[in-house]
C-alpha cells in the first residue's frame, strides 16, 4: 500500500497470529523476524504448507539497557521482547535445520527515544559476536544485521541522536562482519513531521489550578497519559496576552486526561487553537475512539499545498459493526 515491495519488509512483532504469518509467507514478505523457538515451529510448519522456502531472522534481545522510559526499554532481560542471548544460537541451528527456513538476518531492538549511542554499541557487539559463532557452526546464509530503530528526537531540551553519530559509533562493527546493515528509523523519521491541532473549549479554575479544556483527549493522543511524555505547545496564532501556569486537559471522563501539566502558556480563550507539536509517531496510531469520541482527520501538507488523507470518523461508523439483534445460540454444557 505504501508502495514498498514486499521483499524489502521486515515483519517483527513479539506476537504473531498464524493468520499474520501466513499472510506474510503469501505477499513474500523479505524477513520475518522470530521471536521464540515456538514461533520457529509454527513458521516452519507454514512454510512447508505453502512449499516455499522463506528468509528468516532472529530478533536477540541483548540484555543492555538503554536511558527511556521503561515501557519503551525492549533490550534488557526478563521482558517479552526478542530471544534471550543465550538461546539464540541453539534457535539458529534449528532454523538452519528446518529445511523451510533460510537464516538471513540477526537483529536486535533496544528500545524507542535513545539519545545515546554507546547502546546500540554494546548490543551491537554482542551480535557480532554471535554472527561469529554461527558462521564456525557452518551457516553461511546470513545476510544482513539489523540494529532497530529508536533514534531520538527532540521533544523539549533533548539533543536528537544525529544519524551520522550513530553511524560513526557502529558501523566498524558491522564492517567487522560484512554483513548490510539495516536500521529502523520511525520516529526519527516522522515524529517532529507531525502536529495535533485543538479548539479551546473553556477555562476553569479549581483546587488552586488554572485549566484550559480543549477537544483533543487522551484518545486523540495517549502519550502524555501514558508516558507523561512531554509535548510544546503553543498558540496556533499569538493574540499577545499574558502567560499563566495551567494545566491543558480534554473531554474525556478520566483524571489522567491531559494533553501537559504546569505548562506556561499565554491566555487563550475558547475558540482559539493551539498546536501540539512532535505528534508524528505513536500520535494517531495509538488513537482510540474511547468514550465515544471519533477519531480525528488526518491532514497532509507538502511544499504550499494540503489535502485530508483520512476524513474524520462519524459517529455512525463506531457502532456500524455491532449487531442489534444478535442471532442467539445455545451454550453447551458447562460452558
Amino acid at each position: 500500500a505504501a508502495g514498498f515491495s514486499a521483499d524489502r519488509i521486515v515483519f517483527s512483532g513479539v506476537g504473531k497470529s498464524a493468520a499474520e504469518l501466513k499472510a506474510a509467507l503469501a505477499s513474500g514478505v523479505g524477513h520475518i523476524h522470530l521471536e521464540s523457538a515456538d514461533e520457529l515451529d509454527r513458521l516452519a510448519a507454514l512454510a512447508m504448507e505453502s512449499g516455499r522456502k522463506t528468509t528468516v531472522g532472529i530478533r536477540v534481545n541483548p540484555d543492555v539497557t538503554a536511558e527511556t522510559h521503561p515501557y519503551i526499554a525492549t533490550g534488557q532481560g526478563g521482558i517479552k521482547f526478542g530471544v534471550p542471548f543465550d538461546q539464540v544460537f541453539d534457535l539458529a541451528r534449528a532454523v538452519h535445520a528446518s529445511g523451510t527456513l533460510v537464516l538471513d538476518s540477526i537483529a536486535m531492538h533496544i528500545g524507542s527515544q535513545i539519545l545515546d549511542p554507546d547502546p546500540y554499541r554494546e548490543g551491537l557487539g554482542r551480535l557480532v559476536a554471535l554472527v561469529a559463532r554461527i558462521r564456525e557452526a557452518g551457516i553461511d546464509t546470513l545476510r544482513h544485521l539489523d540494529i532497530g530503530g529508536g533514534l531520538g528526537i527532540r521533544y523539549r531540551d533533548e539533543t536528537p541522536l544525529d544519524p551520522a553519530r550513530l553511524v560513526q559509533t557502529v558501523l566498524p562493527l558491522a564492517q567487522e562482519t560484512g554483513l548490510t546493515l539495516a536500521v529502523e528509523p520511525g520516529r526519527f523519521l516522522v515524529g517532529s513531521a507531525g502536529v495535533m491541532l485543538t479548539t479551546v473549549l473553556s477555562r476553569k479554575h479549581s483546587g488552586g489550578k488554572d485549566m484550559i479544556l480543549v477537544d483533543a483527549g487522551m484518545n486523540d493522543l495517549g502519550r502524555p497519559s501514558h508516558y507523561m511524555a512531554y509535548h510544546e505547545i503553543t498558540e496556533l496564532e499569538a493574540a499577545g496576552r499574558p502567560e499563566s501556569v495551567v494545566d491543558i486537559v480534554g473531554p474525556v471522563c478520566e483524571t489522567g486526561d491531559f494533553i501537559a501539566r504546569d505548562r506556561v502558556l499565554p491566555g487563550v480563550a475558547a475558540g482559539e487553537q493551539l498546536a501540539v507539536l512532535g505528534a508524528g509517531a505513536y500520535g494517531f496510531v495509538m488513537a482510540s475512539s474511547y468514550n465515544s469520541r471519533p477519531r480525528p482527520p488526518e491532514v497532509m501538507v507538502d511544499q504550499g499545498r494540503w489535502a485530508v488523507i483520512r476524513p474524520r470518523e462519524r459517529v455512525e461508523e463506531l457502532f456500524a459493526g455491532e449487531t442489534p439483534e444478535p442471532r442467539w445460540e445455545p451454550t453447551t454444557a458447562g460452558g
